[in-house]
């Protein structure tokens, strides 16, 4: 555990979405109570309702509805304003996708990077073919300048932690840095309270026994790859759980065993997930949380066989995996997994071994040990900005 005297900051991109990231940032604030969140937006209507019991504090930005609303309009100013972000306390946690890692930080500085960010390390998934030109032109423009600043950014970080295995290999890639695995916790109470979402449009009530895709919608995420698939399956229910860019795309390739609930609180999500049968997970994800989500409850996953999803799926055991994110693989995964029982205390076991005492004593362990390397460490006069 921290000493009392130590006094942590956690800091984070933006605060508009309920996804994996703030899930973690949640936990970091559970396993380090009264540490405040520095942010660049914040919307309060559009993430976890638990930020409004934190201290949280949001840049000048945030005073335009606009990027509020879009976050991702901000891109052009994001690397300037963390430039300008002073964070006073003896260890700042960065949990960063591409931004809060340039934090200018007063005592110790450590990294929980999601990943470098993906438009200028991984510009295949975040640009895919069809992308407009005014998104590719900005791209072009901006690159260079901006993975300066990144590998910049990185160097200045005295600890860098990362949520998997594929994470810690592009983080040595990009900026030549020895990264730990801390792997987020798996948050979503399985005892806790249920609640049947609303399916629309005008869809019938939910019947346990269908399938369960959970995902923002965005293209990386291929989530159209799997609603094609799964009209090849008519005889299947598949529930979309999500919003985002895509969405009209998305609902375009929909049959009618397809049904969506757009975004959805804990208590909905929870209740999916305790009647769902099986769960699809296809996007390129750096850790990909709802397998383990899935796992809490039992249910199996058809999971792609990249990344993230590499830590947390065993194969056989908690799911199975299809190769490509395409439609004919996708449904040959959903038929094997069919075709199979799963053992339930098999599955929970697993998800206990991400469970969020785990994380908050590795991030407890961590600043522990940041601090003892901090002059300020003995209560000395606080040191300028770095």
């Amino acid at each position: 555990m921290t000493s009392e005297r130590t006094r942590v900051a956690i800091v984070h991109d933006y605060l508009t979405q309920r996804g994996g990231a703030e899930r973690v940032v949640l936990a970091m604030a559970r396993a380090f109570p009264g540490a405040p969140i520095y942010t660049s937006l914040y919307a309060p209507e559009m993430t976890f309702p638990e930020f409004g019991d934190i201290e949280v504090h949001a840049m000048g930005l945030n005073r335009i509805g606009l990027l509020r609303d879009h976050h991702r309009l901000a891109l052009p100013v994001l690397a300037p304003a963390f430039s300008r972000l002073h964070v006073d306390a003896d260890v700042v946690i960065c949990s960063s996708t591409g931004w809060a890692h340039g934090t200018r930080v007063a005592g110790r500085c450590v990294v929980y990077c999601h990943s470098p960010a993906r438009w200028l390390w991984v510009k295949d998934q975040y640009l895919p073919p069809g992308s407009s030109f005014a998104k590719v032109a900005a791209m072009a423009v901006l690159e260079r300048p901006l993975r300066n600043w990144d590998v910049r950014a990185a160097h200045r970080a005295d600890r860098y932690l990362v949520n998997s295995t594929l994470i810690q290999a592009r983080v040595q890639d990009a900026y030549g840095i020895d990264s730990e695995v801390v792997a987020p916790p798996f948050t979503l109470p399985v005892d806790g309270p249920q609640q049947a979402p609303i399916v629309r449009p005008n869809a019938p009530p939910l019947e346990s026994g269908f399938f369960l895709c959970v995902s923002r919608l965005l293209s990386y995420k291929n989530v159209r790859q799997v609603v094609e698939a799964f009209a090849l399956l008519p005889d299947r229910r598949l529930v979309v759980v999500g919003a985002g860019p895509d969405e009209a795309g998305v609902r375009a390739v929909a049959g009618a065993n397809i049904s969506f609930t757009g975004t959805v609180g804990d208590n909905e999500l929870a209740w999916l997930y305790a009647n769902a049968a099986g769960l699809v997970a296809a996007a390129y994800e750096d850790f990909g949380i709802t397998p383990l989500e899935a796992a809490a409850f039992g249910v199996p996953v058809a999971a792609l066989r990249w990344g993230g999803y590499l830590d947390t799926v065993r194969d056989g055991e908690t799911g199975v995996f299809f190769d490509r994110p395409d439609v004919g693989p996708i449904r040959d995964a959903v038929v094997r997994l069919l075709e199979r029982s799963w053992d339930r205390a098999a599955l929970v076991a697993h998800a206990d071994t991400f469970s969020e005492a785990r994380f908050a004593q590795r991030m407890q362990e961590v600043v522990a040990e940041e601090t003892e390397r901090s002059p300020r460490s003995s209560q000395a006069p606080a040191e300028g900005p770095r």
